[in-house]
């Protein structure tokens, strides 16, 4: 009888490195055919990334070998393997959907099992939506993350273990760059960092804290005071134009910038909870769709209002798992096995809203998008 392995899996937000990205982080917990996690053993794994389905054409493959802890827990750097089909600096991650399949093969050689193929939402190509430009580096385990917005001005925020600290740019001042006076400091470790436009992100495991620039000050580089505390676990961050989506598992926050406000970035007091595990976020232009396993939520951003950043106060429950979505100018399409709601930001009146869903007769296979 032949034996499964088991993987379960997390895609983690990593940062993106100019437009394409050069690796992206995948967790998992190994399995043995007993059900049991395999503690401090060496696995191995056969990664691939597919074109537009999870049977379409391989773009890229490589193969890592790691060791488990004591819980069966991995971390893999995908596009920093052993390359054996492809190269993946070469991927055009712009065009049509991109889809990863895992194999393992549990006693480290190359007798490899079929784990899970899943497609790639926010990681690795959407976390950064739009026009933003966000470049990260690292050394000596300190980490950084940088920003250009629209208006060139610039920050950026250099992060450890268990603080960071931000560099701005004065565009009204005189000796115009400067170190933050006001430097962040975390109770458990660090795990990554997002931008968009005038604002950064940091966040731990349960914890998540916001930098803005404000160019209509002159010193206007400013952490906000007040931190966003999660419930359970951190599992990623997804951004769009002046807002940051943070979520758990089971609840999301957003971090915006007022555009019209002298206080410009604050975290929305209206949070948002999921009564089953998220699964991913996907942005658009001023929209942001968090989704679980069978219901997903909007939040758009007002670049017109004083107080503009808002989740939309009805979301959207499916009858199947949430299998994925699609994002396009301002518009997000996330869908299930048999049916598909969009989700869109209306310039006439500054918001976002859910437009009814449609259903289809057989299995839905993917989706693909005029732009990002």
């Amino acid at each position: 009888m032949k034996k499964l392995y088991a993987t379960i899996g997390l895609f983690l937000a990593s940062l993106v490195s100019a437009q394409v990205p050069q690796a992206f982080s995948y967790q998992t917990i190994a399995f043995n055919a007993a059900g049991a996690p395999i503690a401090n053993g060496n696995v191995s794994f056969r990664i691939s990334i597919l074109d537009n389905s999870a049977t379409g054409t391989v773009l890229y493959t490589e193969t890592q070998t790691k060791t488990t802890n004591s819980k069966g827990l991995v971390n893999l750097n995908i596009g920093q393997g052993t390359a054996t089909t492809g190269n993946f600096g070469g991927i055009n991650w712009g065009t049509n959907s991109k889809f990863v399949k895992v194999e393992m093969d549990p006693a480290g050689g190359s007798n490899y099992t079929n784990v899970g193929v899943n497609q790639l939402m926010s990681v690795p190509y959407a976390l950064v939506a739009g026009s933003v430009l966000s470049n990260s580096s690292s050394s000596n385990g300190v980490n950084v993350v940088s920003l250009k917005n629209n208006t060139g001005n610039g920050c950026i925020v250099v992060y450890s273990d268990n603080e960071a600290k931000a560099y701005y740019l004065n565009p009204n001042g005189t000796n115009s760059g400067s170190w933050n006076s006001s430097n962040i400091t975390f109770s458990s470790p660090i795990m990554g960092a997002v931008s968009s436009n005038n604002i950064i992100v940091v966040y731990s495991n349960s914890v998540a804290r916001g930098y803005y620039l404000n160019p209509n000050t002159t010193n206007p580089g400013s952490w906000t005071t007040t931190p966003a505390d999660f419930s359970s676990a951190i599992k990623g961050a997804v951004a769009s134009n002046n807002v940051i989506v943070v979520y758990s598992n089971n609840e999301a926050k957003a971090y915006y910038l007022n555009p019209n406000g002298t206080n410009a970035a604050s975290w929305n007091t209206y949070n948002v909870t999921f009564s089953s595990p998220i699964k991913g976020a996907i942005s658009s232009n001023n929209t942001i769709v968090v989704y679980s396993d069978n219901e997903a939520r909007g939040y758009y951003l007002n670049p017109t209002g004083t107080n503009s950043g808002s989740w939309t106060s009805s979301y959207v429950t499916f009858s199947s798992p949430i299998k994925g979505g699609t994002a396009s100018g301002g518009s997000i399409v996330v869908y299930s096995n048999n049916e598909a709601y969009g989700y869109h930001f209306n310039p006439t009146n500054n918001s976002g809203g859910w437009t009814n869903s449609v259903a289809f007769s057989s299995t839905i296979k993917g989706s693909i998008s005029t732009a990002k």
